[in-house]
């Protein structure tokens, strides 16, 4: 499994770098195969204007949108719950899973209910986790009333 998550994060790097127009394909001035085109899911509009995707997968990367929980009951091992589903159902929807997240950012409303998310998180994702980054949000909170909000990235 490590060596299956070395080899992801060096694709991750390299679909990062084409992306970003650096790439040997890029360079030698070939158009990229179909395999590795940017693939969006569930946009979300504002004003009729696309304002983001709730996934996008660019070759075997899938890049999932940050999720919410914007209902009661207002208690952070609820709502914990509840960005934990919504990430496993885009994931799925992506092709694939939450054992194949490489990367998953956590942004707490309150620092103070760091234990609690963490009770609700742990072994979520298989016995190899991802790395994660966990921020408490400045002046104004996460978003639509959620006390946490998580985005991932994952491999398919």
């Amino acid at each position: 499994m490590k060596t299956e998550r070395r080899s992801v994060l060096k694709k991750l790097f390299a679909s990062a770098t084409a992306f970003m127009g650096f790439g040997l394909a890029a360079k030698a001035g070939s158009s990229p195969d179909a395999a590795s085109e940017k693939v969006v899911q569930n946009v979300t509009n504002f004003q009729n204007v696309p304002l983001f995707s709730g996934s996008t997968r660019h070759g075997d990367i899938v890049y999932i949108a940050g999720k919410g929980a914007h209902t009661a009951p207002f208690e952070i091992k609820a709502h914990t719950e509840i960005v934990l589903q919504e990430l496993e159902k885009e994931l799925i929807k992506a092709g694939s899973s939450m054992e194949k997240v490489l990367k998953v950012s956590v942004f707490l409303n309150d620092i103070a209910d760091y234990k609690a998310m963490n009770e609700v998180y742990k072994g979520r994702f298989g016995k190899n986790p991802p790395v994660r980054t966990t921020v408490a949000v400045a002046k104004g909170g996460v978003p639509g009333d959620s006390l946490v909000e998580m985005d991932c990235i994952a491999y398919v």
